[in-house]
């Protein structure tokens, strides 16, 4: 007997995520929540504190800095950029060690990835802001 019935519709399910049964305003405040509690954990994290702390100074530099709307839009987007790729590379970390917190390969090799995606987010960003200033003073 097929498992799948072809002509009968779908039952709606109830999901185990109360999200996925909200819509329109109440879905989107709730997801605003959600994206706060992710800042504040990522707060809590040294290398996502110490980005924000440099974005502080950085993304009102880029108003400076850029002489023209691409400009700053390069030099703030790349500050942005970074520090969205360590709360992925976060949230990765956060999820292997859910797993399990011994020793795996592939637990290592993601978690190799993710700091990888960091430092070629980190080397686009200080080569984004030399090119800025060299142009800018030099």
């Amino acid at each position: 007997m097929n498992p799948y019935p072809v002509n009968q519709p779908l039952e709606p399910q109830a999901s185990a995520n109360p999200q996925k049964n909200r819509h329109g305003v109440t879905r989107w405040w709730y997801a605003t929540g959600y994206s706060f509690a992710g800042l504040r954990a990522g707060w809590g994290e040294p290398a996502f504190r110490q980005e924000a702390l440099v974005a502080v100074v950085a993304l009102p530099l880029s108003l400076w800095l850029g002489q023209n709307w691409v400009e700053t839009a390069l030099l703030a987007g790349s500050v942005i950029l970074l520090m969205v790729v360590e709360l992925l590379n976060t949230a990765i970390e956060t999820a292997i060690d859910r797993i399990d917190m011994q020793w795996h390969a592939l637990s290592k090799r993601a978690k190799d990835m993710g700091s990888a995606a960091v430092l070629l987010s980190l080397l686009l960003c200080m080569g984004i802001w030399s090119a800025a200033i060299y142009h800018r003073f030099l």
